[in-house]
């Protein structure tokens, strides 16, 4: 399984993260996805992950994606 990691700009509150979490769960190979919104991060776990579906579907929430996290 793979682990991708992302700065994630704009999230506030619960709503947020559910938002988030609802659309990038439904990128194809995505089988977790955990927010967290004091750090404003987001990690998806998967099997090829396509990078460029996970940031469309974040802003597709409403959120500005920024480069990776390094783990």
């Amino acid at each position: 399984m793979n682990e991708n990691h992302y700065r994630v700009t704009g999230m506030t509150c619960g709503h947020c993260v559910a938002s988030v979490a609802e659309e990038v769960a439904e990128v194809p190979g995505v089988r977790d996805v955990t927010v967290d919104l004091p750090e404003g991060t987001v990690l998806v776990r998967g099997r090829d992950l396509d990078d460029a579906l996970i940031r469309t579907a974040i802003g597709e929430a409403g959120y500005t994606v920024t480069e990776p996290v390094a783990v």
